[in-house]
C-alpha cells in the first residue's frame, strides 16, 4: 500500500530533487508495517504505514517535526488535509500530496526558515500546560 500511495507523492518530491529510500518493512505486535523516506541533501520526508499512513515527519539537518506541527505553523487554520478521516488508505496519501503542494514549498525547495520557525513554535507549545494549549487553539 505504501508503494501505491507514493504514486500521489512521487511527482511532487521528484520535481524538487528528492529520491525515495525504502526502509526495512517488518512485523510487530500491532501488525505489518512499512516505511521509507524521500531524501534530498540534508532534508528528508519520512513516511510510516500500518493499515493507513501514520507518522509523517520532516527532517532538515538535526531538526525534526511532525506533519501536524509543521502544518499548524504554515497552513491557514483548518486548511491542512492530512491527516484526514477516511477509511480508504490511499486518500491519506492524496491529502498529504495536497498539503505538500499547497504549503510545503519552503521545505521542498526554499531556505527551510519556515520549518525552523515551526519547530521553535512547536517546542514552545509543548512547554505550555494542557490548559494553556487548549486556551490558545
Amino acid at each position: 500500500m505504501l508503494h501505491k500511495g507514493r504514486s500521489y507523492i512521487d511527482p511532487i518530491m521528484k520535481q524538487h530533487g528528492f529520491v525515495w529510500e525504502q526502509m526495512t518493512p517488518g512485523n510487530s505486535s500491532g501488525g505489518n508495517f512499512d516505511s521509507g523516506r524521500y531524501v534530498n541533501g540534508n532534508r528528508s520526508l519520512e513516511l510510516h504505514f500500518r493499515f493507513n499512513l501514520g507518522l509523517v515527519t520532516y527532517h532538515m539537518g538535526d531538526i525534526s517535526i511532525s506533519h501536524e506541527d509543521y502544518m499548524r505553523h504554515i497552513a491557514p487554520r483548518g486548511a491542512a488535509e492530512y491527516p484526514g478521516f477516511s477509511d480508504e488508505p490511499l486518500s491519506a496519501f492524496s491529502h498529504l500530496a495536497n498539503d505538500l503542494s499547497k504549503y510545503a514549498s519552503d521545505f521542498l525547495s526554499g531556505t527551510g526558515d519556515e520549518l525552523i520557525a515551526a519547530k521553535a513554535s512547536s517546542v514552545k507549545m509543548e512547554k505550555r500546560s494542557s490548559f494553556q494549549r487548549l486556551s490558545s487553539s
